[in-house]
């Protein structure tokens, strides 16, 4: 996964893998969707972020199974 943030245009972008773009829908006016050709998500794009997401308070936590510990 990929996480970007551009703070020149407020936008976030979040990237679940590295599968080809076959199409790209908006969901509301700030957030598109790139789908594969299977139809799974690929990435979301979030404008304006700083008024949908906590993007100065970003934190990352991986949680492991509790067998694996």
């Amino acid at each position: 996964m990929i996480i970007k943030y551009f703070e020149d245009s407020d936008t976030l972008y979040v990237q679940f893998n590295n599968n080809d773009v076959a199409e790209t829908k908006d969901l509301d006016e700030n957030t598109t969707l790139d789908f594969d050709k299977s139809g799974h998500v690929i990435a979301m794009t979030l404008e304006h972020a700083k008024k949908f997401a906590r993007v100065s308070d970003f934190s990352f936590e991986h949680v492991l199974p509790k067998s694996a510990a």
